[in-house]
């Protein structure tokens, strides 16, 4: 491929979607109290295959098995705009799927298989014939995992030498992958249009925007609630403040979006989502701080 080409290939793999699950997997890196010492390749590696591979990966196929879509809601796009001519798409979709499964044994058996969880979902999510996106309860419900549990998980598993995740930090996995599905439906109205047309049942379509909005904003609201809820049974009542503050701002934010959800879906995105991860870093620290030796214990 030219210059060019090159250039339409990065596009391609979206490197901003990338940052999703590089977050998730050092949160969970950082729940597990573990001592990153000795670690920092495979912590390194564990990052590299939640972005630049596994997720890159699902961008690719998902813009592949949407050209279509694409040519009516985002023509710009690499392939539909034929900078990406013929089935080129396709090749990097499938020698990025190769190439991470090539990386991830380097995670061990855990590491290899969440790989391998993420993508199966990612080509189920986008392609024939379960395309789990046509409709949007189950393919957001996919894209959440994929975003925020799994790599949650295997950066917990990780960082703590292949032993699974207690219950306390699955529990936060999975309300934050139940939070995401919210952010995947907002992340689906740009895209309203060409959907209605190839008969694609996102939320946004499925509800209308405003009810998929409103819909949204609770489906984000309510799990963090409940994290905040269990960070201060945990005993960890600062980190369950901080995430307090940030949910009190992402309400001033929501009632903005609720005004013009179209318009601001991708507004909000930008302001209200970055205020959900950052609750997944301070819960993650709340669960660190849980693990460390009492005062009282340390001079026993």
């Amino acid at each position: 491929m030219h210059s060019i080409q090159w250039r339409a290939a990065f596009e391609l793999l979206k490197p901003i979607t990338w940052f999703a699950p590089m977050w998730a997997f050092a949160c969970g890196a950082v729940s597990s109290g573990a001592s990153p010492d000795g670690r920092w390749f495979i912590i390194i590696a564990g990052i590299i295959l939640a972005g630049p591979l596994v997720c890159a990966t699902s961008q690719a196929v998902n813009d592949w098995f949407d050209r279509h879509v694409d040519a009516i809601n985002e023509p710009q796009r690499p392939i539909p705009s034929g900078r990406l001519p013929g089935r080129t798409g396709l090749y990097i979709a499938i020698a990025w799927t190769l190439l991470s499964l090539a990386i991830a044994p380097l995670l061990g058996p855990w590491g290899f298989a969440a790989a391998a969880i993420g993508l199966l979902l990612a080509w189920a999510y986008s392609a024939p014939p379960l395309r789990l996106k046509r409709n949007g309860w189950w393919g957001n419900t996919a894209v959440a995992i994929c975003y925020e549990g799994l790599p949650w998980i295997t950066g917990a598993t990780v960082l703590a030498a292949g032993a699974l995740p207690d219950s306390r930090s699955l529990a936060l996995a999975l309300l934050y992958s139940f939070g995401a599905h919210g952010i995947m439906t907002l992340n689906d109205f740009k895209s309203v249009e060409g959907d209605r047309q190839w008969n694609i049942a996102s939320l946004p379509v499925q509800l209308g925007v405003d009810r998929a909005a409103r819909l949204a904003c609770l489906v984000m609201a309510l799990p963090q609630g409940l994290v905040i809820g269990l960070l201060y049974y945990w005993g960890q009542s600062l980190h369950a403040l901080g995430i307090v503050l940030l949910l009190l701002i992402q309400f001033i934010l929501m009632k903005k979006l609720l005004q013009h959800p179209l318009q601001r879906a991708a507004w909000y995105n930008a302001t209200g989502t970055s205020l959900y991860v950052l609750g997944m870093l301070i819960a993650a620290f709340a669960l660190q701080a849980s693990r460390l030796p009492l005062p009282t214990e340390l001079g026993a």
